[in-house]
């Protein structure tokens, strides 16, 4: 597979970063201590590099429609400004990948997919926009993934640290950002002031924001925030605190909790699925026939959350066990951070899924004890 690299890499390099591949690019795993960015995150604010990250952009007189069309979300009832967590699927109502959809027009969107989706949705989002224009949507897709950057402020400090950043008088733009929302602001850095797109999304279960710029700007930006940032303030972080700290918050990742072979409604996700929206959208009908035929609810697997009662800590793939017979697997699991016990989250029978329910994680031959509760685990103090 071919290394990409983010127009941070040489940043990463000078604060001593532990590189991984993640969906073909050269990420930073940690810094120093991933415990210490966890705990950062949670208590003051941590700096991620995101630009692994897709950005398409889908603009036209039928943009709202054609997203309709493409993705399971109703995109066209979409506020300006607002953004959107949506799936797009296949045919068979498998999961393509998880996004993001941010509406900056009445015919302007930017979709963001997974580093390691981002050119398969951008191809679909192509394919399925010419299929479209047969059928009379005007669309334009463009894949802007390779120019663009995605810089991540998370931590109950962002929203501060941030506003040393923007000029005062526009200080209202940030502060009455509503999450899952998104605008442009004023940013002054690299001797300069420019505008810049700030939306106050993220993956971490803290407030936060994500900032688009262009990659010939981005090290200027990233060396902005460490030098705005008090002592101990803003801790740059990798992937490994990242997972630990989505996990927590009962944030699905896509390759554990999500794929192709699963659905939406076996992954809780039920509510994103319009089946009520006018008109045709891929997958529609596989989906339709999947919910009415009881997934999630009455038939197959869905996925809980799992609370260890014990120390050990269940992995992805491992076994989920009731009375030593298999009912499930887990997809992702560690111990946690900030509760301080073992967490997954697992596909398990639907029958075995109301909160309470003892169950145990086969831990290479040994059961453990844990116990189904309620997602997220975690949940900030607003």
């Amino acid at each position: 597979m071919t290394e990409n690299y983010t127009a941070l890499y040489e940043e990463h390099k000078k604060l001593g970063a532990s590189f991984t591949d993640f969906g073909g690019w050269q990420m930073p795993l940690k810094y120093s201590s991933e415990l210490a960015e966890h705990h950062a995150v949670r208590k003051s604010a941590g700096l991620f590099d995101l630009s692994h990250m897709g950005e398409v952009w889908v603009t036209g007189p039928d943009a709202a429609a054609f997203l309709d069309y493409a993705l399971v979300g109703k995109i066209s009832a979409m506020a300006i400004g607002k953004a959107k967590y949506s799936l797009i699927c296949n045919e068979d109502g498998g999961i393509i990948d998880d996004l993001i959809t941010y509406r900056r027009g009445e015919q302007k969107f930017l979709v963001v997919p997974n580093a390691g989706n981002a050119k398969v949705v951008a191809g679909a989002l192509a394919e399925r926009a010419g299929s479209a224009q047969e059928g009379g949507f005007n669309v334009t897709v463009q894949d802007a993934s390779a120019d663009t950057s995605l810089i991540a402020v998370q931590g109950p400090k962002a929203e501060a640290i941030l506003l040393r950043l923007v000029p005062a008088a526009q200080h209202e733009l940030v502060t009455g950002l509503k999450y899952y929302a998104a605008v442009d602001v004023p940013f002054m850095f690299g001797g300069a002031s420019q505008d810049l797109l700030l939306a106050r999304t993220g993956y971490t279960g803290e407030d936060g924001f994500e900032i688009f710029v262009a990659n010939d700007d981005a090290a200027a930006l990233w060396q902005a925030l460490v030098a705005i940032a008090e002592d101990g303030e803003l801790t740059p972080a990798g992937l490994a605190s990242r997972d630990s700290l989505r996990l927590e918050a009962g944030m699905p990742l896509y390759g554990n909790e999500l794929s192709l072979e699963g659905d939406p409604f076996a992954a809780g996700l039920g509510p994103v699925v319009a089946l009520s929206k006018e008109g045709d959208f891929i997958g529609k009908a596989a989906l339709a026939a999947k919910k009415e035929a009881g997934a999630g609810a009455t038939t197959g697997r869905k996925l809980v959350g799992l609370k260890g009662l014990g120390r050990r800590a269940g992995r992805g793939h491992y076994p989920v066990l009731k009375d030593g017979n298999v009912v499930g697997e887990v997809t992702s699991g560690q111990p946690s951070p900030t509760l301080g016990y073992p967490v997954a989250m697992a596909y398990v029978d639907v029958a075995l899924t109301e909160p309470g329910t003892a169950l145990d994680i086969d831990l290479r031959g040994k059961a453990e004890p844990f116990e189904v509760v309620a997602l997220p685990f975690y949940k900030r103090q607003k």
